[in-house]
């Protein structure tokens, strides 16, 4: 994307106005047993406004990026505000004012490989799994990459540019068991484009050598014990948890629509050994999944400390529930595409570590369930949940037994995480999946794993 000065058009803002320039990239590259299925580049790209007048606001996009586009978008956002600020007369008055600016750019150094030798590295990573494991039933590597360019200008001065990818690889195993498939998912990845995340094929051998090993004790596994069980939930699941049943609860505007924690400000509502923070950019002094330096309100980005020693603290605002619950926005206004509005979204969302080792943790069951990793998941504004568990084991006396089949975990969060008696010391994160709020976009979410009892199925 050519990055395009738009502090020219700042004339053209007559009432609070936010002008956004933005290019999408995604590149997908697929093998399904052997067979190339998917080799794609794609781009989206356009300018929106969004102009703000007593409550109401106007919206205005255009996939053409040009000094009249720009003008006619910024025209027609203004001329809406002011038709629905006719007709709805809110009366709400001005948004809180801020300014940031900034510049961040993750593009690669490296030279930047040709459609095909990206495809020729995805092909050598599948040809060496059909010739490691020809017991499988079937196989699936995928590629996913998306850069997402952005620049933003608000008549309250904030000017940002950004362009944040990731690249990830997802590797789907499975085997046949009695008839029946039984399968494996796994990603790795991160934050950066395609050259600066992936060395060669051969670095991702371990990895698929060790989901392999996980897969065939799998297929041997055991259905779970349905009921209420002591569990410990890896890494994985303990972000998952953070994100879509404590998460969305309290992002500002699921609050004003009825959102569980709307009561619980201030309140008890996991045990003093959670503290989960939803970070901006940067956490333990490394590059979150999905950095987020200015929002697409010209917000400047901050940690939002949500439940701090179990007592929750914050919810995630732009600046007009900022302005609804008498507080600071706190830089979570994002949108996917240029043609989407801004919405409160997550950005990188965790438990913070606490103090217990892994093994400690695995040694204090007498019977329960290591669950190692998620196949799907839902949760309402309730904080309930579901989540399917594609990965786990049994523990017995203190350690790790049999591999259980797929099954699911299910409670209410708030009231699960007041049942953690213990946390471990290592932070992980995770950042491969898209989070649905009416729009796609990329989230980053994370943390130790945690000791706690909730709800396990059965067959």
């Amino acid at each position: 994307m050519a990055v395009t000065d738009l502090r020219e058009y700042s004339q053209l803002f007559h009432s609070y106005t936010e002008l956004r320039v933005q290019e999408n990239r995604f590149l997908r590259v697929t093998f399904v047993k052997g067979n190339n299925t998917t080799n794609s580049r794609s781009t989206t790209g356009g300018v929106s406004a969004r102009v703000y007048e007593d409550g109401s606001w106007g919206f205005a996009s255009s996939p053409e990026v040009s000094r009249d586009s720009i003008i006619s978008v910024v025209k027609s956002a203004t001329d809406n505000a002011e038709f629905l600020n006719t007709r709805q007369n809110r009366g709400k008055g001005p948004l809180p004012v801020v300014k940031a600016c900034s510049e961040r750019d993750f593009t690669t150094k490296k030279p930047r490989l040709r459609q095909k030798e990206i495809v020729d590295f995805v092909r050598e990573i599948d040809d060496h799994i059909a010739s490691k494991y020809p017991r499988l039933q079937s196989r699936t590597v995928a590629l996913d990459c998306l850069d997402m360019e952005k620049t933003v200008l608000t008549s309250d001065g904030s000017l940002s540019h950004s362009m944040i990818p990731r690249a990830y690889l997802f590797f789907i195993l499975s085997l046949e068991v009695d008839g029946k498939p039984v399968e494996i998912f796994k990603s790795c990845g991160g934050l950066g484009q395609f050259e600066d995340v992936f060395d060669s094929p051969s670095s991702v051998f371990p990895l698929i050598a060790a989901q392999y090993e996980h897969l065939e004790r799998k297929a041997e596994g055991v259905h779970a014990d349905a009921g209420v069980k002591t569990c410990i939930l890896d890494a994985e699941l303990a972000g998952i948890l953070a994100h879509e049943a404590i998460g969305h609860t309290t992002e500002a505007d699921i609050v004003m629509g009825g959102s569980v924690a709307a009561r619980l400000m201030d309140k008890e509502v996991a045990s003093p050994l959670i503290t989960l923070v939803d970070f901006a950019n940067s956490a333990q002094g490394r590059d979150c999944p999905v950095p987020v330096y200015v929002d697409d309100e010209g917000t400047e980005a901050k940690d939002t400390v949500i439940i701090d020693k179990g007592i929750l603290k914050s919810f995630l605002h732009n600046k007009e529930s900022a302005k609804h619950f008498g507080t600071e926005p706190t830089g979570n206004a994002r949108a996917f595409q240029f043609s989407d509005e801004p919405l409160i979204r997550m950005r990188n969302t965790a438990i913070l570590p606490g103090t217990s080792k892994l093994e400690d943790m695995i040694a204090s069951v007498d019977d329960g369930y290591y669950l190692i990793r998620s196949s799907n998941g839902q949760a309402d504004s309730t904080s309930e949940f579901m989540f399917g568990i594609g990965l786990g084991y049994e523990i017995k006396n203190g350690k790790l037994g049999r591999a259980i089949r797929d099954t699911t975990i299910s409670g209410v969060a708030y009231d699960v995480l007041k049942t953690v008696s213990m946390v471990s010391d290592e932070m992980h994160w995770t950042g491969a999946g898209m989070c649905g709020k009416k729009q796609p976009i990329p989230v980053g979410m994370g943390g130790p794993a945690v000791k706690c009892r909730v709800s396990i199925g059965g067959r």
